[in-house]
């Protein structure tokens, strides 16, 4: 009867915590969307965007701010990050909990007569592993340093997603103006191959000549086709990026001009490049939790303890009742292998940090040297570009006025053409780098995340 009694109250107790199953299929016809999201967030609601107001509207087109609000909601791979998080946080709220108590019960049917009892026996005891609640501090503080490295992860690729997004739209920029460049010059030598053309066949210029000039125009078709097909590429990992469909159109507009940063500004970023660059923190963050880890391995070394208190009755009917205690004995296993394990695994993230904050701070010397290279080799493309189009100006006028042979005209427009495309593709690369080094700094990290009280 007794056993009943336990059963009716037990039972609500340990069903009424539990969560029922759902069911979650699988979506077997999944796809990227094919338009645009119409997403509500805004710039300033995005941590690492949030000194911007800009509202989102792709009815004007894409900007390069547009794209990385885009970006940072609908990348595939970030939302996958943001799962990983719901993991952490998960298994934070599983560490907080306490560890439950057990109950044991049991009965004891006499099997023979010759003792002359009747009685069966009964046990009922209670016991806890105290343990567990020595290393409980430990645990639950690694698993919230966990949270707080899977959130810093998730900003460092979020910052990262932000810098591709704007290096593919700088590139699809840059493309777009190569485009117009090699196109006006087709059509300058299309004009030529015409008339040169006509004068072959009013027998005015040889073969040779007319032949030439076609291979001329045939070599800048094949160039403009190769520039289209990089133009594809680019929209493909665009599209990629942002989460959306490759035949959906993007409307990219506006420049890709980016603030500049002078030295004094960079130098007082690097001294704070382990403090604010949220990859630094999140490293920083797993070393912490690895520590706590490292601890409790330590704590487990001391023997387990569980302690009881069962009531129970013999066959003759004499009912005891009394506590009791387990030790386990550290004779064979002290736990040093998981003691080893962890410290082991502390000193590698503890590697691992200072490598990354040094590689960190080795890209960003190289992209300081390279940035004052190609300036240099900037300001003497544009100076030699300038004498080229004074000189193409005044040719335009000779050769309008018949004074100037067509040649001497398309040979100068050919010059001032690879000077063109030599200072589109430095502007560029000037434009990546800046690009680089802003995601290499962290400029725009948010500063909460620097809050070590934050978890």
């Amino acid at each position: 009867m007794k056993m009943y009694w336990l059963a009716a109250v037990m039972l609500p107790l340990i069903l009424g915590g539990c969560e029922a199953y759902q069911a979650k299929p699988l979506n077997m016809d999944a796809d990227m969307p094919h338009r645009i999201p119409r997403i509500t967030v805004g710039a300033a609601e995005i941590p690492l965007l949030r000194h911007e107001a800009h509202p989102f509207n792709p009815d004007d087109g894409l900007d390069i701010t547009d794209v990385a609000i885009l970006a940072v909601v609908n990348n595939p791979e970030l939302k996958l990050a943001r799962d990983d998080a719901g993991i952490a946080r998960a298994q934070a709220f599983d560490a907080g909990l306490l560890p439950n108590p057990q109950l044991a019960a049991g009965l004891d049917f006499p099997s023979s007569s010759t003792s002359g009892s009747n009685y069966t026996a009964t046990s009922l005891g209670v016991s806890y592993d105290w343990t567990s609640l020595l290393t409980r501090n430990a645990a639950v503080g690694a698993a919230k340093k966990k949270v707080r490295k899977y959130d810093l992860v998730i900003l460092w690729r979020e910052w990262q997603v932000i810098g591709e997004a704007r290096r593919l739209f700088a590139q699809s920029y840059y493309q777009n103006r190569l485009a117009k460049t090699l196109t006006a010059y087709r059509n300058l030598l299309a004009d030529r191959y015409h008339h040169v053309r006509q004068a072959f066949k009013d027998g005015n210029v040889t073969l040779n000549t007319s032949g030439a000039d076609l291979a001329a125009l045939a070599g800048m078709d094949r160039q403009i086709a190769e520039l289209n097909r990089q133009r594809l590429k680019t929209h493909y990992e665009l599209t990629r990026l942002l989460g959306v469909a490759p035949d959906v159109a993007l409307p990219l507009v506006g420049d890709v001009m980016l603030p500049h940063m002078d030295k004094s500004r960079i130098d007082a970023m690097l001294s704070e490049l382990a403090y604010r660059r949220p990859d630094m923190l999140a490293l920083k963050a797993g070393y912490e939790a690895q520590d706590l880890k490292y601890r409790e391995a330590i704590i487990r070394q001391f023997p387990a303890i569980s302690i009881s208190i069962a009531r129970a009755s013999d066959t003759s009917n004499v009912e005891t009742i009394g506590p009791s205690i387990a030790l386990s004995l550290p004779i064979l296993n002290h736990h040093e292998g998981k003691v080893a394990v962890e410290k082991a695994t502390r000193k590698r993230l503890y590697d691992e940090f200072e490598n990354r904050l040094a590689g960190a701070r080795s890209a960003i010397s190289e992209i300081l040297k390279d940035q004052r290279l190609l300036k240099t080799q900037l300001e003497a493309v544009q100076a030699s570009k300038q004498s080229l189009e004074d000189a193409v100006n005044a040719a335009e006028k000779a050769y309008a006025a018949g004074d100037m042979d067509e040649m001497i005209y398309v040979t100068l427009n050919s010059r001032l053409l690879d000077k063109t495309l030599e200072q589109i593709r430095l502007e560029q690369a000037v434009v990546g780098q800046r690009i680089a080094l802003q995601t290499l700094l962290g400029t725009g990290a948010c500063q909460a995340f620097n809050n070590e009280g934050n978890s």
